[in-house]
């Protein structure tokens, strides 16, 4: 039973929560950041470099076999470089966006400590002490 006690109790610390809430979200950022790239980014670049589709790019080091029907009998081996440079971009992309986002977040971490200090008012005993003087002074 303690066994499942404790890991009941691990997997309910804070910081587990974060980062499988952090897993997600960066799950889900890599797929739009992939959908952008794949679908916004490249055709445009692309179409400037004389419509080539990156994804088609590639370096055939065996064609495929085909038989007499035209069926595909052994695919062909090739090198896909165009789509290693997709990820490249994707990679950028992403590495780029955290990028900013730890800086906001190093920003607002700084305002927090560059923060001034209210002066702080006198202590009670301090205020005690003041009007014991004052009514000794009458």
């Amino acid at each position: 039973m303690g066994f499942f006690k404790d890991f009941k109790s691990f997997l309910l610390k804070g910081d587990i929560v974060n980062l499988a809430t952090a897993v997600i979200v960066a799950g889900a950022f890599g797929k739009i950041v992939s959908s952008f790239t794949k679908d916004i980014l490249m055709p445009p670049i692309g179409l400037l470099l004389g419509n080539v589709n990156f994804s088609d790019l590639k370096y055939v080091l065996k064609e495929a076999v085909v038989d007499v029907s035209g069926e595909v009998t052994q695919a062909a081996v090739s090198i896909n470089y165009g789509s290693f440079i997709q990820f490249i971009i994707d990679f950028i992309i992403i590495g780029f966006a955290i990028f900013i986002v730890l800086k906001a977040y190093e920003k607002t971490k700084k305002k927090k400590e560059e923060a001034p200090v209210a002066p702080k008012g006198p202590t009670q005993e301090e205020l005690l002490t003041e009007i014991r003087d004052l009514l000794k002074a009458k």
